[in-house]
């Protein structure tokens, strides 16, 4: 068995989940989020838990049941906590302003950068130079952020760009100056 994969999901109070044939579907308080599972594996509701099951032990199913297990675990916990990414602005001049439609944001370009937010996604600037991606679905988020980020990727010689919170930019030196 997939140590992954076999482990129930505890479906939480508040959250409705419903199977119809290879598609779930979870409901909870911050939204609702539906996924086709591989036809090939099985999705039960079995007393207030989700239990993902596969036909055989051969590779692709070996794998596809821990994947599936996990989304489908992704998808009670996003309806339920959300998910976050938080991102940094770091230069002279860089920052973000929240709008209704999403992001403005000024990167030492010579036009101000306008973001939109997908559907389902609350883009918000706390402070000038730190972006927060708050949304129920976890692939959704990630995908935002990375967006966000490819904007102004930071530049290893001052660091300067948008990169996540806590993310490590490896610096180099610059010229070596001559005596």
């Amino acid at each position: 068995m997939s140590r992954i994969g076999k482990l129930p999901i505890e479906i939480p109070k508040g959250v409705t989940v419903t199977v119809e044939g290879n598609t779930v579907k979870v409901k909870g308080p911050r939204g609702e989020l539906s996924r086709t599972i591989n036809s090939e594996l099985s999705v039960e509701l079995k007393d207030n838990t989700v239990v993902v099951s596969r036909p055989s032990d051969e590779p692709g199913h070996k794998a596809l049941h821990g994947l599936s297990r996990t989304l489908v675990a992704n998808m009670v916990e996003g309806v339920t906590k959300g998910f976050q990414k938080t991102l940094d602005i770091v230069g002279v001049g860089y920052r973000a302003e929240a709008r209704p439609y999403g992001l403005q944001l000024a990167l030492g370009f010579s036009h101000p950068v306008e973001y939109k937010a997908p559907a389902g996604i609350k883009l918000s600037a706390p402070q000038p130079t730190q972006i927060v991606v708050d949304g129920a679905n976890k692939e959704v988020v990630g995908q935002v952020a990375a967006e966000l980020r490819s904007l102004r990727p930071p530049e290893p010689y001052k660091g300067k760009g948008i990169k996540y919170a806590g993310e490590q930019i490896r610096r180099k030196a610059g010229k070596a100056g001559s005596k």
